[in-house]
């Protein structure tokens, strides 16, 4: 019996603060990580942007979306792996419809 595969998206916000080097190492280990376990069929770096509201005294985030197929128990990691990373300060994980 084969595995279910699904589309998903992805959106964080990396601590602008970090310097471009940090942020970009950031992007780049997330994107290895959704490559690993699945297939990243979009990346889009909004890039830096005022926050609606400040979250831990900081007023601008470094966005990145990313749209991705994988199994269904990965986003569930990927989600725990963001709220570990010291570096990203909000995300989202969602299931895009069919």
């Amino acid at each position: 019996m084969s595995e279910i595969k699904k589309n998903y998206e992805a959106m964080f916000i990396v601590n602008a603060n970090l310097g471009e080097e940090k942020i970009s190492a950031t992007v780049e280990k997330f994107k290895a990580l959704i490559s690993a376990n699945g297939e990243l069929t979009k990346v889009e770096e909004i890039g830096k942007k005022r926050l609606a509201y400040p979250i831990e005294k900081m007023s601008e985030g470094y966005y990145v979306l990313c749209e991705f197929t994988s199994l269904t128990d990965f986003p569930r990691e990927l989600e725990r792996k963001f709220n570990i990373s010291d570096a990203v300060i909000r995300s989202l994980v969602i299931a895009k419809g069919e």
